[in-house]
């Protein structure tokens, strides 16, 4: 009963390091971007501690960070698919690079203020997107 108790003990704490790393599990998810285009919506979520320093001001991205990809295709009975996406600011800032590396696509400019783009050529074409939400 005891090596039981041991047992059960020990690898509950051998396990507890590698749940602390899960993103998943502590972060929290900010959405930054919406659009919406003729056949379905486009949202872009990166992590709160990404987007908010210590100080709770907006801050900057100074490097691509990895975020999640929405397509909601909810409208057209195939639901709101969820991917990981690499986020970055352009050299000039004034562009947000979305890039969906795991579907190989070319990365996508929005720019800062909004506008018109392509995310692909399969549902995401000519989607508005409004303003990102940390603008500087």
């Amino acid at each position: 009963m005891i090596r039981l108790a041991l047992l059960t003990a020990s690898t509950l704490v051998l396990l507890a390091p590698a749940a602390a790393k899960d993103p998943g599990g502590e972060a929290y998810m900010i959405r930054m971007l919406v659009c919406e285009g003729p056949d379905a919506k486009m949202e872009v979520y990166l992590p709160q501690s990404v987007v908010f320093g210590r100080d709770g001001k907006a801050r900057a991205l100074d490097r691509a960070v990895l975020g999640y990809y929405t397509l909601d295709l909810t409208a057209a009975n195939k639901g709101k698919m969820l991917e990981p996406v690499r986020v970055s600011l352009s050299a000039d800032r004034k562009t947000v690079i979305v890039d969906q590396y795991t579907r190989r696509l070319p990365p996508t400019r929005v720019p800062l203020a909004g506008g018109t783009v392509d995310f692909d050529k399969r549902f995401g074409t000519a989607a508005k997107c409004g303003p990102f939400q940390a603008q500087e």
